[in-house]
């Protein structure tokens, strides 16, 4: 058995989950620690901004340019690897693989043109380097060239779980995430899997315009509020409920327009009842199930369980009645995927994603030095003198040069040259800067928010 830490970072854009998993690829040997590691706000809007140039950008011309998106990426997954490493007692030189499944920034399924395209950012070798360990990332891009949806990924991972604690199906498994999917399981048949509309997406977009929170925590305004009908019916009225599975859909293929005239707590009540009802509306054309486990963030939403449970006649109930961590499946999903890319076992299947056959995706890094099993993390002479990092130091006999991606946010490899920028980060986070011309105090990186490892 390898043991392998996962990565997720999911469309919320609210942090990454590490996991570590004991598994060979097909056995389920040991769950190890798991991290949130939070984005800062100047992360998160970095992100963001990734986001909206790949939503202006749609694929057609040339790509923007994501260095300075991959960079927060690189610095984040690497704090959240070193977090379980501290937390597990062990050191990189430990750890066999990393599961990297990078940012989505844009998806567009197959349609009747041809293939489908999707993107997720992270430089897989960057982090490799950063880490000193082997880095397995893209793992959607080969199944869209096979004619798949490219997603959902993590259905192989449930049945591994399903099987593992031994339940009899057929057994439902609901992520309510961003986007709502779910992954049907009868005994020894292929899991089917599919997209059946968005799960917090909307009402995140809603609670962020409206009051100013980037969820409905507890589902506490959409308590107070009604249910819109004639709003419901316009949500309810779109082409992606026409399709067939298998299908998949982008974070960002909904609006809340139809909600736009209601009051706070109304429009929350009637987005969560839309989830609910698009999940119904998918799932009962599946058959009878013998229960229906709940994973992802809408699982902490009692508004939504309950919606979930009227509209499907059947109490939903989150995974962690079965043992599992369903704040971490995702990330123990990549850990599970990265080993079966390793030794090139499948990652999708037709029923899952509608590709012309099993696919096995992802691409592996190599890191140009392993880690030392002396150390948390690989180090050598050429760290970077920003974040503390080995990742990929350009060459140069000036010693201040910074890592690559450091380099590409400072947009120069020399430090002091760039140090207006750092110093205007350091200020606007509200810290003393003590002189103008020198680098950020203590190896500070703006990006990352991380102080230099030493």
């Amino acid at each position: 058995m390898k043991r392998v830490i996962g990565l997720m970072s999911g469309t919320s854009l609210d942090g990454v989950d590490a996991a570590l998993l004991g598994t060979d690829g097909t056995q389920i040997a040991a769950f190890g620690p798991g991290e949130l590691r939070l984005y800062t706000d100047l992360e998160r809007q970095i992100l963001q901004d990734a986001v909206n140039a790949a939503l202006a950008w749609n694929f057609e011309g040339d790509a923007p340019d994501f260095r300075e998106a991959e960079a927060v990426l690189t610095h984040s997954h690497t704090d959240a690897v070193n977090a379980v490493l501290q937390k597990s007692g062990l050191k990189a030189g430990d750890i066999d693989l990393i599961g990297f499944h990078g940012q989505t920034v844009l998806h567009r399924p197959p349609n009747d043109s041809g293939n489908g395209r999707t993107l997720q950012i992270g430089n897989g070798q960057a982090l490799s380097d950063s880490l000193g360990i082997d880095v397995v990332s893209d793992f959607r891009s080969a199944d869209m060239e096979a004619g798949g949806q490219g997603a959902p990924l993590v259905p192989l991972y449930h049945k591994a779980l399903v099987e593992k604690a031994e339940l009899e199906g057929p057994i439902a498994i609901l992520n309510l995430g961003g986007v709502a999917n779910v992954t049907w399981i009868d005994g020894d048949q292929d899991p089917i899997s599919f997209d059946t509309g968005p799960a917090n997406s909307l009402i995140d977009t809603w609670c962020a315009m409206r009051i100013g929170r980037g969820f409905d925590a507890n589902g506490e305004l959409a308590a107070a509020g009604r249910i819109d009908a004639d709003a419901l019916t316009a949500l309810m009225d779109h082409p992606f409920f026409d399709q067939k599975p298998p299908k998949s859909l982008d974070r960002w293929d909904f609006k809340i327009d139809p909600v736009k005239a209601l009051g706070d707590a109304d429009g929350a009540a009637t987005l969560t009842a839309f989830t609910a009802k698009s999940v119904a509306g998918a799932m009962n054309d599946m058959g009878q199930m013998s229960r229906l486990l709940v994973t992802g963030g809408g699982r902490h939403n009692p508004v939504m369980m309950r919606m979930l449970a009227a509209a499907l006649g059947i109490g939903p109930e989150p995974v962690e009645v079965v043992g599992w961590r369903g704040d971490l499946l995702e990330a123990e999903a990549f850990a599970w995927l990265a080993a079966r890319v390793e030794v090139g076992l499948p990652t999708s299947l037709p029923s899952t994603t509608g590709a012309n056959g099993a696919v096995c995706g992802g691409n592996i890094a190599r890191p140009k030095i392993k880690s030392d099993e002396t150390t948390s993390q690989a180090r050598t002479d050429d760290h970077c003198p920003v974040c503390g990092l080995q990742s990929a130091k350009p060459k140069k006999s000036n010693d201040d040069a910074a890592c690559s991606c450091c380099s590409s946010v400072l947009g120069r490899d020399d430090l002091v040259a760039g140090h207006a920028k750092l110093r205007d980060a350091w200020v606007a986070r509200g810290m003393k800067w003590s002189s103008t011309d020198t680098p950020a105090p203590a190896g500070w990186n703006p990006v990352t928010q991380l102080m230099a490892v030493t």
